[in-house]
Parts: C-alpha cells; structure tokens; sequence
C-alpha cells in the first residue's frame, strides 16, 4: 500500500501540488488560534506541501515546532523562525535551525500535524513505518497531553481503510486541498 501511494503522488503534477499547498495552508492555519503552539514539519519530495503553511501559522501569531530528527529515529523539536532559517538536514529534511527545545517541547502543542501516506474513516493513519511520529504519539499519551492530532493529505489518500497496529492512536482530522474532515472530533 505504501509503494502504491508514493506513485501515486509522484505522479501528480508540480503545479496541482503547488495548487494544493495552497489549499492546504488556508484550511489548516484556521485550526490554529494565535498564541497557541502547533507541532508542524517541513515537507518533502512529493508530501503535501506545508511551507506556505508553515508561514501562514507564523502569520497568524502561531508559534510553530518543527521536528529534528535524530539518531535514533526519534525527534527533538526547535521553533520555526522562517524559511531562512531550515537547513539541510539527512535523508533529504530541511531542520530549524533554531535552539533545540527537547523531544518533549512536542507536549507543548495544542495542534500537532502528523505526516502520513494515508488516513482512514476511522482516523488510522498510515506513516511512512519509521516510526517517529509513533513515538510522538506515545509521548503525548505518555504526558497525558490532548492535542488536536491531524494530518495533511491528497483527496484520494482519505481511504476505507488503512493496516494498523494496535498501539496507534487515531486522528482527529485530515485537511485535503478541499477542506478539514473531521473524523473524530472532539
């Protein structure tokens, strides 16, 4: 299923992804109150696009962390100070270049956006099987953190059904360039 998503998106055209970004950005900002703290990421390769995202939650009075990965797999977090401010990072990431805060800076956030190839009806999503953003989840648990969990998507990666593993949490939404679907809201 994995391989078979990433062509799909691969196959998608620079412009309609451009387009979606777009999109994207205006439906997800809106889920963001200014003042509050988002856990975001950089996009890459053929993700749905979050940089202008990442500017428009600035643009609102949002503070925005951004994931740096580290060695293990897991992730410490540094606050989003502008395109600028990413550099270069392994496997292809752009990273914040700014102070790391810890990988529990992440409990800090009222709305975290969760990568993934695809999410279902019942809000299992499925990553890319790193593991990362597991962890993640497995903290705010863990701190008994409730963020508003979401995760950005192309409309045709909202499916019936995705495979799951019994540890993983549910989101709350995935916003496709047509707007935020609520699966479980709370």
């Amino acid at each position: 299923m994995r391989s078979r998503l990433l062509t799909d998106r691969r196959e998608l055209p620079p412009e309609w992804r451009e387009t979606a970004a777009a999109a994207l950005a205006e439906h997800a900002a809106g889920l963001a109150e200014p003042g509050r703290t988002v856990a975001a990421y950089v996009s890459v390769g053929t993700e749905p696009g979050t940089r202008p995202l990442l500017d428009a939650l600035r643009a609102r009075g949002v503070r925005v962390l951004l994931p740096v990965l580290l060695p293990d797999n897991d992730l410490d977090w540094a606050e989003y100070q502008g395109a600028g401010q990413l550099a270069p990072a392994g496997r292809g990431l752009l990273e914040p270049t700014a102070p790391r805060l810890g990988p529990g800076a992440v409990t800090e956030a009222a709305l975290v956006l969760l990568p993934g190839l695809a999410v279902d009806r019942r809000g299992r999503r499925l990553g890319r099987g790193g593991g990362s953003y597991d962890r993640v989840l497995a903290r705010l648990a863990a701190a008994g953190a409730q963020p508003v969990l979401v995760t950005l998507l192309y409309p045709q990666e909202l499916l019936d059904e995705v495979p799951a593993e019994p540890h993983d949490l549910p989101v709350d939404a995935a916003v496709t360039p047509s707007g935020v679907v609520w699966i479980n809201p709370r």
